[in-house]
């Protein structure tokens, strides 16, 4: 595929290997707290709508990846494939299976908040489907009512932990907190959860307002699929008007304007594909991608950092979609997920 297009081949291909992921049931990791005998169960048992993909929160992204595509595609060539799949996953005894194993008391802080926050974009993705004037695949009305009681069990998670967290986690990989704020909040504002809203802006600003020199000459570390401050970056834009976002990045990446530090305008190299944490780096590509879009979109007008985000945001485009091609499972059950973001997401 082109690094920054996004036309029906390329998402029928991204959609094939969503199916694919999907439809893989192992090998499988699961975040699975065990307190007796009885909870030795398979993965299908445990989750029957998310047990593929080789673990949850994977599962729910490829599920998004899906949903994102045929909204945007209609006529996508998968499509009876992508429907058929939907109504087996989110029928409400599938559905019912997920709520009921959010309700163990071992499961509180299940998929917390990585998984949490997927869930909630794909909540939003079934919800803008349904609420298309024209265009859209008339099921969306069907899903999104079926999903809406997870999504809703998962907002309320949000906003029972985000209380008693005094402090953001800021590293590269699945908890990081300013990600999952951006994700919760997309979704807020599609359902109108204005308590949400309410709760991810004033923890954003609480934890984030007041970051100045962000240490980004130390990024990437290893097994990144996220740069701490970018995606800092794209949360904010989300919480303030873009001109206080300009004046924030200012103080934030003061060197953003002559593309410094270099290891962040840089694409990482990926040495070993087949390696589950080193193809991490795949993502980051590709999240970085997203993200310089999304500042870039933000900033007003005649800001001269908005040629720069979007070169760097080629740049990583680029460099990210080598990982989809080749085919080890490590990557390809995750990696269509953010090339979506990478190519569609800003």
């Amino acid at each position: 595929m082109e690094g920054s297009r996004l036309d029906v081949q390329v998402a029928d291909h991204l959609a094939r290997t969503a199916l694919a992921s999907i439809g893989r049931e192992y090998p499988h990791k699961l975040d699975h707290v065990m307190t007796a005998d009885a909870d030795a169960q398979t993965p299908r048992d445990l989750h029957p709508s998310f047990h593929g993909s080789y673990d949850w929160h994977s599962c729910v992204h490829m599920h998004w990846t899906l949903a994102r595509l045929l909204r945007r595609f209609p006529a996508l060539p998968a499509r009876d494939a992508v429907v058929a799949l939907f109504d087996r996953h989110f029928a409400p005894d599938a559905i019912g299976g997920e709520l009921a194993y959010l309700a163990r008391p071992a499961s509180a802080t299940f998929e917390r908040t990585y998984g949490w926050a997927w869930l909630l974009k794909l909540a939003a993705e079934l919800r803008a489907g349904a609420n298309a004037k024209s265009g859209s695949d008339p099921h969306f009305g069907r899903w999104s009512a079926a999903v809406d009681p997870l999504a809703r069990a998962f907002a309320q998670r949000f906003l029972e932990f985000l209380p008693r967290a005094h402090y953001p986690l800021r590293y590269g990989i699945h908890p990081n907190s300013a990600f999952a704020l951006a994700l919760a909040l997309d979704y807020a504002h599609e359902v109108g959860d204005d308590a949400l809203v309410g709760a991810c802006t004033h923890h954003g600003l609480q934890w984030f307002a007041d970051d100045i020199e962000a240490p980004a000459r130390f990024e990437p570390s290893g097994v990144d699929f996220l740069s701490p401050s970018l995606v800092e970056a794209e949360l904010m834009r989300r919480i303030v008007e873009p001109t206080a976002f300009a004046e924030w990045l200012a103080r934030f990446l003061p060197g953003f304007v002559d593309a410094e530090p270099r290891t962040l305008f840089a694409p990482a190299r990926v040495s070993d594909r087949s390696d589950p944490q080193l193809v991490h780096l795949d993502g980051l590509n590709l999240s970085r991608a997203w993200c310089f879009d999304g500042i870039a979109s933000s900033l007003p007008a005649a800001d001269p950092r908005i040629v720069v985000a979007r070169h760097a945001a080629d740049a990583h485009r680029d460099a990210g979609v080598q990982g989809l091609e080749s085919g080890d499972f490590v990557g390809a059950h995750w990696l269509a997920s953010f090339a979506v973001l990478a190519v569609d997401g800003a």
